[in-house]
């Protein structure tokens, strides 16, 4: 029996959890997948949005500048990479000028600060790669970068700490109500609690219509991405938008915070809630659209491409409330862009409901803050050498294009909530994500998981229970 049951560990969910364990609550959080950020938080452009184009007086709108204006204490709390790199509308007709201007108006009126309009000469000067046909733009200093699994992680590994059970490989079946509490109907039997927390992303809808008579509808909306080689990653410094249409923000142009070159999303509804292929001609419009805000891109240096899910509600706008003919079920549906900008602040509107219901007393050994892994790197040449000299591990590399050592293999294996699949690792620590796409370092890096995890290596998966890397062996192991 629990106080509350959050159902998925995306960021949003993620974020709840990690409020919610500042209070004397017996919480849980449950995920369909093997691990924290496996869905839509695992595949979107990492950019934290500055807030002037969401709509005037929305939810969205509000915790967009919210979630923004936490994102660099909460980067030093949690100690995940986060950089406030600006962002930029480009315009590239005069006639569309007028629209850039009320862009620039309704972001004022958004309560988003500092924000410019630069003429042509003063884009260029800043970027020097924009377009030629660029005739104006929209600055928005307070725009970043994230980098997004880090992120999830780190809310979720905090939340643990803090008390938070994480319960994976868990799917929700079913949700109805039993006497005064919540029956959750999983794969792995059921479970009761006071209130549920829908954090399931593009899932949202299917719990919350078999709760409530009003009913809503969620529409996955597929982006494609491209990511390019670090030798691309200084081609700009801003994010750089196109002027926004009905689906959304536009192609976007961005470095990340690992140094690569981002570009993407295409935005195409589909019905499938799974339905992360990615297409040749998805990927060429990709290149062709980003061609027209930035000069030297070369599908050449593309190293990988993903596709995403987003979340959209009809009305385009964050479900976070009660439900109103379902009391103790609280929605968190529709968090799509700029849901990543806005999940420190979902968390805390989340919390904040929870509290004034369940009259929550504060958790005397809460601690708001956590330690992320060690990058040898960052060290300087004597302390490195000192570190390698008592742990041998951190001298061995195994993933050359992003030089990852064994160390923090083992750290991201170890840790609260660790890696227990390729892609767990991966996301924890980029071994994989370079330019061989691991193709020279998974092998080293299944006989890491297997030791450490006390398995053969024929159990260890690259995600999910059914993606085993390997059938069968050879020969006998002596």
């Amino acid at each position: 029996m629990y106080d509350v049951i959050i159902i998925g560990a995306g960021v949003s969910g993620c974020a709840c959890a990690r409020e919610i364990s500042r209070y004397q609550i017996k919480a849980c959080v449950i995920e369909k997948d093997e691990d924290v950020c496996s869905g839509t938080s695992k595949a979107n452009s990492g950019i934290v949005h500055a807030g002037y184009d969401a709509p005037l007086g929305s939810l969205m709108a509000e915790l967009n500048v919210q979630g923004n204006e936490m994102m660099g204490a909460l980067a030093k709390e949690l100690d995940f990479p986060f950089q406030r790199n600006g962002s930029l509308v480009v315009c590239f007709h005069e006639e569309e000028l007028p629209n850039l201007y009320d862009l620039y108006e309704k972001g004022l009126k958004n309560n988003v600060k500092e924000l410019q309009i630069l003429n042509k000469k003063e884009l260029r000067l800043k970027e020097p790669n924009i377009s030629e046909n660029a005739v104006a733009a929209l600055f928005a200093p307070s725009g970043g970068i994230v980098c997004p699994f880090e992120l999830n992680i780190a809310l979720a590994e905090n939340a643990y700490t803090n008390g938070v059970e994480f319960k994976f490989n868990t799917k929700v079946r079913n949700i109805f109500k039993k006497n005064d509490r919540w029956a959750v109907e999983t794969n792995r039997g059921m479970i009761e609690t006071q209130y549920v927390v829908n954090a399931a992303g593009v899932y949202a809808d299917l719990f919350h219509n078999k709760v409530s008579e009003k009913k809503i509808h969620i529409t996955p909306r597929r982006g494609e991405y491209c990511l390019m080689d670090k030798t691309e990653g200084g081609t700009v410094k801003s994010t750089i938008f196109q002027l926004p249409n009905q689906y959304g923000k536009g192609v976007l142009v961005t470095p990340t915070v690992h140094g690569n070159l981002l570009v993407g999303p295409t935005a195409i509804d589909i019905d499938d809630k799974e339905g992360t292929d990615t297409t040749r001609e998805g990927l060429e419009r990709l290149l062709n659209q980003a061609g027209k805000s930035v000069n030297h891109l070369s599908g050449r240096k593309i190293i990988t491409s993903f596709a995403g899910l987003r979340a959209h509600e009809e009305k385009h706008e964050f479900i976070i409330e009660e439900v109103k003919d379902a009391k103790g079920f609280i929605d968190v549906a529709g968090i799509e862009s700029p849901g990543l900008s806005s999940s420190p602040a979902i968390g805390v509107r989340v919390a904040d409901i929870l509290k004034s219901e369940m009259n929550l007393k504060p958790n005397p050994d809460y601690i708001g803050h956590r330690k992320g892994i060690l990058d040898p790197q960052k060290l300087s040449k004597d302390v490195r050498n000192e570190l390698i000299k008592n742990n041998p591990s951190y001298g061995t590399i195994i993933c050359r294009c992003e030089m990852i050592t064994e160390g923090e293999i083992i750290d991201a294996i170890r840790r609260p909530l660790g890696a227990r699949t390729l892609d767990g690792i991966k996301r924890r620590t980029r071994a994989g994500m370079g330019r061989c796409q691991a193709g020279f370092c998974m092998p080293k890096t299944m006989e890491i998981l297997a030791r450490e995890l006390k398995e053969s290596s024929l159990q260890i998966t690259k995600n999910r229970n059914e993606s085993i890397i390997l059938t069968n062996r050879n020969k006998e192991q002596a």
